[in-house]
């Protein structure tokens, strides 16, 4: 298949292309704006693969998109590309709106007039899988049962408002045009190649670093989390066999309080990367005031995607916390560019013919 994937130097994103263009044998365009998040990087062993093109473009931006859909001709779109830092979304909301709904505006109306134009077989199998969060929902209590398709909304964030809005928009493109649209809700997601402003990867760093690990409140957040590899094998069978009009939840069927799982990595970071004083790393976990808005739980039931498309987790928690771990303790490398900035540089010079500059991804 030919797929464009928005925001595909991002987290899920690099982990999807990657998935879909080696293990899949598919080809992908694949459209970032190279924000903060985006680090090309990720994916440069692709870059000579005839398979995978990147197209820097931004998605709020009408007459790049359009011309992407029409060169590319693509067979499905996995849309990915958003801002997606609740901290971030607390300090500076308003570039969430712009590129989460704006852009996802944008991208709809591109899609909507590049599948019109389809010949009837390719139209029917064409799908446009909108990819969200589970943040969507807003907090459930220690006791609720897990979030459903059927659950209301209920956003907490401006994170979540901007992506409860793109939701909305999504769906009623398929409404009200029939554009074939599937709408994702997943939880949290861990794995490699994870932007080290994320809960775990921020662990990992501070201990290698030998500062104090910091754990908003008393970390008793519980969050479920999923393995980014078993969320991108989820994206390409809705891709395929998804429902127009429908929504599935993904989830990792693996609920955890963060200070757990931060002690958890402390546990496997004293095994595969030892302090230097000999000092168990756990030791460093320092609360901090929470954050605003601070959601409970999440919890997802990821029934409907098992029952209707058959998909589910088959990721061992344990031994992808472990994997992912250790990724981040061999790739020092990836990580201290980003940290230095140096990742950034990557977006001059690329001879893109479309838009480098403006505020989405």
């Amino acid at each position: 298949m030919k797929l464009l994937v928005t925001g595909g130097c991002g987290f899920i994103g690099t982990n999807l292309v990657r998935h879909a263009v080696l293990e899949c044998g598919h080809s992908v365009a694949n459209v970032d704006l190279l924000t903060y998040a985006g680090n090309r990087h990720s994916l440069a062993d692709l870059e000579g693969d005839a398979r995978y093109e990147l197209v820097v473009a931004d998605i709020c931006d009408a007459e790049a998109m359009a011309e992407v859909f029409e060169r590319v001709s693509p067979d499905g779109v996995l849309h990915l590309a958003a801002e997606s830092h609740v901290d971030r979304s607390i300090d500076g909301p308003g570039v969430f709106v712009h590129t989460n709904v704006m852009g996802t505006y944008t991208l709809l109306e591109a899609a909507l007039g590049y599948w019109r134009s389809l010949e009837p077989a390719r139209a029917e199998a064409f799908r446009f899988v909108h990819v969200s969060t589970d943040e969507v929902y807003g907090s459930l209590g220690p006791d609720d049962a897990p979030f459903t398709e059927d659950s209301p909304y209920d956003p907490h964030s401006p994170y979540a408002a901007s992506k409860a809005a793109s939701d909305h928009l999504a769906r009623a493109w398929h409404d009200t045009y029939g554009l074939p649209v599937v709408v994702t809700n997943c939880s949290n997601n861990y794995g490699p190649f994870q932007f080290p402003e994320k809960l775990i990867p921020v662990v990992v760093l501070k201990a290698l670093a030998g500062e104090a690990i910091p754990v908003y409140g008393a970390g008793e957040n519980v969050r479920d989390w999923l393995y980014v590899e078993d969320h991108a094998r989820a994206l390409l069978r809705v891709l395929k066999a998804g429902v127009p009009g429908r929504t599935y939840n993904i989830g990792g069927s693996n609920e955890m309080r963060n200070i757990d799982l931060v002690r958890m990595v402390c546990s496997i970071l004293d095994e595969v990367a030892p302090s230097a004083d000999g000092s168990p790393h756990a030791e460093r976990i320092t609360f901090v005031p929470d954050r605003p808005g601070h959601d409970l739980r999440y919890a997802i039931d990821a029934s409907r995607i098992g029952a209707e498309i058959g998909w589910s987790p088959t990721a061992d928690p344990a031994g992808a916390l472990r994997d992912t771990v250790r990724w981040y303790v061999d790739n020092r490398a990836w990580w201290e560019r980003i940290l230095a900035g140096e990742y950034r540089l990557e977006r001059i010079g690329l001879g893109s013919t479309f838009a480098e500059e403006g505020d989405g991804s």
